[in-house]
């Protein structure tokens, strides 16, 4: 692969990223300053299409790059830093508002991504991550009612309404308050269950709000090894002709509606930062016409979750990587408290 031929190799990518359309020589020569003649670069085509790079799809046809000529550019993208920049800013300023509970805030991040890009976007909560309670705290809502709202490590906000005893008034719901904030800080939701029966029988009087409190955590505690998956713009693929085929559509959709197959095809690369997956790498027969990006950001624990894209292989991705890059760290920001993610209860 001398310079000449990576030159026009760029070209034909850079084209057919563009439109879609095969690429011929003729159209290198007129959009592309090469400062080579058509048959110059019809000779070179020739040679990259030996070498792997390309693919001519009909006789008559002109060509378009192969997943092979994918990883080059890709790689070669990387290695020269030729990456587009995307705004932290405009992207902060999708998550104004109070930070909610992380399934929230991860749906979100799943509809920016797709919406930024216009390709599909999946993002992951860290695999069996479970926040640590920081500080319980019971709000009067009506009598017999209260809000429950617990704060955890991760600045993650997780809220309902529960039944109390209609004889509980502010000051009492305070008190009690303070003592489940003593008694359950740095607890995950699983262990605050666990020791809940026993702080019930010592507080006596108050078996209404812990009972409620106590079936509020057995409800949102999550799974060990579970975890949250967001899909953003499935649509969008069919956009590309692509999929135009139906057959090869459908198979993407069953695709993206089984969470737990598509989880284990994002996290493919464990926690990797970030990988970029083209083609038949993906190891997926629905997948053969698709690359994968993804990145990873963290929460305050220091466990990792992960933010894909899929798209076609002829993706933009310089831009859908710096979306990434930008995305994991307004997350990560947002996760650890540091953001400026929003105002939080509490």
């Amino acid at each position: 692969m001398d310079e000449r031929k990576m030159r026009i190799l760029r070209a034909i990518i850079d084209d057919y990223i563009l439109t879609g359309v095969p690429v011929g020589s003729r159209t290198i020569s007129k959009k592309y300053e090469t400062g080579l003649s058509s048959a110059t670069i019809r000779n070179e085509m020739s040679d990259l299409e030996e070498l792997g790079y390309l693919d001519q799809p009909h006789v008559s046809a002109g060509r378009i790059p192969s997943a092979k000529a994918y990883r080059l550019y890709v790689d070669s993208l990387l290695k020269a830093g030729k990456l587009s920049s995307a705004s932290p800013q405009s992207i902060q300023a999708h998550f104004s508002g109070r930070v909610r509970q992380m399934e929230e805030v991860i749906d979100h991040a799943a509809r920016v991504i797709s919406s930024l890009t216009n390709y599909t976007a999946v993002v992951l909560s860290p695999k069996g991550q479970q926040p640590h309670l920081q500080t319980v705290q019971l709000v009067p809502v009506s009598a017999g009612t209260a809000l429950v709202v617990i704060v955890t490590d991760m600045g993650v906000v997780r809220d309902s309404i529960i039944r109390v005893g209609s004889d509980m008034d502010q000051d009492t719901l305070y008190a009690v308050s303070r003592t489940l904030t003593e008694e359950l800080r740095g607890c995950t939701l699983t262990e605050a269950c666990q020791r809940l029966p026993e702080i019930i029988q010592r507080m006596d009087g108050n078996e209404a709000v812990l009972q409620g409190l106590y079936g509020f955590l057995t409800e949102k505690r999550e799974s060990p090894d579970g975890g949250h998956v967001a899909v953003g713009g499935t649509s969008n693929m069919l956009a590309y002709p692509e999929y135009s085929d139906v057959d090869k559509a459908r198979g993407f959709l069953s695709l993206m509606e089984t969470r737990d197959k598509l989880a284990e095809i994002i996290r493919g690369n464990g926690e990797m930062a970030f990988t970029v997956r083209i083609g038949p790498e993906t190891g997926v027969p629905e997948m053969a016409d698709c690359s994968i990006v993804t990145a990873t950001y963290s929460t305050r624990s220091g466990q990792q979750g992960t933010l894909g894209v899929i798209g076609p292989t002829r993706m933009q991705y310089s831009r859908v990587i710096s979306i990434l890059n930008v995305m994991g760290r307004q997350l990560t920001d947002l996760f650890s408290g540091e953001g400026d993610g929003g105002e939080r209860h509490g």
